[in-house]
């Protein structure tokens, strides 16, 4: 008995190194959410286009589309933002912001500096609503189908290869799953 209290730390440690050896090979971008395949959380925030007056989940698009959590501080939203701004050059999809734990005034600077790809910007300076999605911190990406389910999350900055082969093939099937739904022939 006494011998098997040495062997304990060296029974800990072998576990331990198991769990990190594990570890090692998962990719930290497919961190599973909660939220996938459930609605979009209730909101009642204010928008950098609205001023004062308070957005709800009724004045998010009635099709398919992308949430992106951005802000001014985050270097790898300056990298996304030419691939969200050809998204809205060509009409792809529709793209939200929310602007989390921001200024106002160095998100709108930061918008007219770089270009606005999002037809609407939550405000979400608290945090809180973050909070609600899950949020590790920005940049993070939410795909939503025309019901307002979440259908796919994205953990960190979005490239272009990213953007071809994980975003858009879901984007584009939730528009073929709208189209087909609202009786529109592709």
């Amino acid at each position: 008995m006494r011998n098997l209290k040495l062997y304990i730390p060296v029974i800990i440690f072998a576990v331990l190194a198991v769990f990190m050896w594990r570890g090692l090979y998962l990719d930290s971008r497919t961190l599973p959410s909660v939220l996938i395949d459930r609605p979009l959380p209730e909101f009642e925030l204010r928008t950098l286009e609205m001023g004062d007056q308070l957005a709800t989940i009724d004045d998010l698009p009635d099709e398919p589309f992308i949430l992106n959590i951005w802000g001014s501080y985050c270097l790898p939203c300056l990298q996304e933002n030419p691939i969200f701004m050809a998204a809205r050059e060509q009409n792809l999809v529709p793209i939200i912001g929310v602007n989390y734990k921001d200024r106002d005034h160095l998100a709108r600077d930061w918008l007219d500096i770089n270009g606005n790809p999002f037809s609407l910007n939550i405000i979400d300076d608290t945090g809180r609503y973050g909070i609600d999605l899950g949020v590790y911190g920005a940049p993070e990406t939410f795909i939503v189908d025309a019901s307002g389910v979440i259908r796919f999350k994205h953990i960190g900055t979005i490239d272009y290869r990213t953007w071809e082969e994980e975003i858009m093939p879901v984007v584009r099937q939730l528009q073929s799953e709208h189209m087909s739904a609202a009786g529109v022939s592709s």
